[in-house]
């Protein structure tokens, strides 16, 4: 199973790995560190399956709109290079429980709901749930 949830919700047995696809586990604005976001926070950090920085600067400035902003991360996942690791954490995910982290609240405006719903292209028997 994967699940999604924001990095900043309670920690729970039912997450099993818990793995932060950020590219940064910084503030809002980027330049410090969100003390908020310490290694107890996820079992892994996964920057490869982030979206670019320049990405979610342009969606949280505003100059780049949440369709086009899920339309160049769909593209990302899809590369040559990521496949592979889509590949594996979707097989991962049948295995075990594996929960995608990031801040955004609420997955429908979300990154990770994209990641899981690729892997879920993958392996279609694997069971996905948005927290």
């Amino acid at each position: 199973m994967i699940r999604t949830k924001s990095i900043f919700d309670k920690i729970e047995e039912e997450d099993g790995i818990r793995i932060s696809v950020m590219s940064r586990h910084t503030d809002n604005g980027g330049k410090k560190p969100d003390p908020r976001i310490t290694p107890d926070k996820y079992d892994r950090w996964d920057k490869d399956l982030a979206p670019k920085d320049k990405l979610v600067y342009a969606l949280f400035s505003g100059k780049l709109p949440q369709s086009a902003y899920n339309k160049h991360y769909k593209k990302k996942l899809r590369t040559e290079e990521i496949i592979p690791k889509v590949k594996a954490l979707a097989k991962e995910g049948l295995e075990k429980t594996i929960t995608l982290l990031c801040s955004e609240k609420d997955a429908r405006y979300c990154h990770r709901k994209i990641l899981a719903e690729e892997c879920q292209k993958y392996e279609p028997s694997l069971e996905v749930k948005h927290i």
